[in-house]
Formats: C-alpha cells, sequence, structure tokens
C-alpha cells in the first residue's frame, strides 16, 4: 500500500511539473505586441522597424488574421526576431490611426527604425504571403526592387 501511495505521488508531481511547463511554453508563444507609445520608443532606442497592426474587436477579417495569420509559427517568430510589433485598436486610438489614414481594417504598415514610413498593407493578409512581405522589407529589399522581382528571387 505504501508503495502504491508512493508511486500516486510520484506520478502527480510529475503532471505538475509537465503541466506546468507547457503552460509557460504556450503562454511565451506568439507575437510580442506593444502599445504604439512603447514601441515608437522601442524603436528609437534599438533602431529596429516597426510592423504596425491596426484593428477592431469587432472586425471579422481581422478575427481571422489573429487566429490565421498571427498564430503561425514563423510569422509569429520571423515578427518577434526582426521587428517591433505594434497593435493598435481603431476604436480606441482614433488618433493614431487617423494620423496613417487608416479607412479600412484590419490594415498593416511597415516604418523604418527612424520613423519613416515604409509602406502600407490594407486587409487580411496570410501567413505565407506575410511572412515573404515580412523578409522583403526586413532585408531592406523593398529600397532596390519591386515585390514581384523579389518573390522571383526566392
Amino acid at each position: 500500500m505504501k508503495n502504491i501511495f508512493k508511486y500516486a505521488c510520484f506520478l502527480t508531481v510529475i503532471i505538475f511539473i509537465l503541466s506546468g511547463s507547457s503552460f509557460s511554453f504556450a503562454s511565451s508563444k506568439g507575437i510580442k505586441w506593444y502599445t504604439y507609445k512603447q514601441g515608437i520608443e522601442l524603436s528609437k532606442i534599438e533602431g529596429e522597424k516597426i510592423f504596425l497592426y491596426f484593428y477592431a474587436d469587432w472586425c471579422t477579417y481581422c478575427k481571422k488574421m489573429e487566429k490565421e495569420t498571427f498564430n503561425d509559427d514563423s510569422v509569429v517568430s520571423y515578427l518577434n526576431d526582426n521587428f517591433i510589433p505594434i497593435k493598435v485598436n481603431s476604436d480606441s486610438d482614433i488618433k493614431t490611426a487617423l494620423d496613417f489614414g487608416v479607412r479600412g481594417l484590419p490594415s498593416t504598415w511597415f516604418i523604418e527604425g527612424n520613423g519613416e514610413r515604409i509602406s502600407n498593407l490594407p486587409g487580411f493578409i496570410a501567413a505565407d504571403i506575410l511572412l515573404n512581405v515580412l523578409k522583403y522589407i526586413n532585408t531592406d529589399s523593398y529600397k532596390d526592387m519591386p515585390f514581384r522581382r523579389f518573390m522571383q528571387n526566392m
């Protein structure tokens, strides 16, 4: 009986440890979003490019993009490693949305570390397309060639 109790305690501890480690892994997964103010300040310090995403809670395609595109492991990893991702709710931060001329959602902007606007992409963006656009922007290829040629060279 003592052995059964020890075995049950051992299994409980193992299950607890495994569930705790998987929980911490799951909570660390995902895009590290910054507020607009935080992201702009961080970009000034680090000089890193900004990925600026405008959304609204009621927006169907925003929900689709968050569920599909922003849950893709390759997109998450590339964004976190190479950009400062900023997420702005256009309903609660109307001023920023107006400053960027946001008229439809979702809307995505790419910004240089010095604050210069590179380009914007309106609408839903599938994960495979976004990943290629992120590489195009991050490698500064947009300065030398159109996106179509960049894709042909990949």
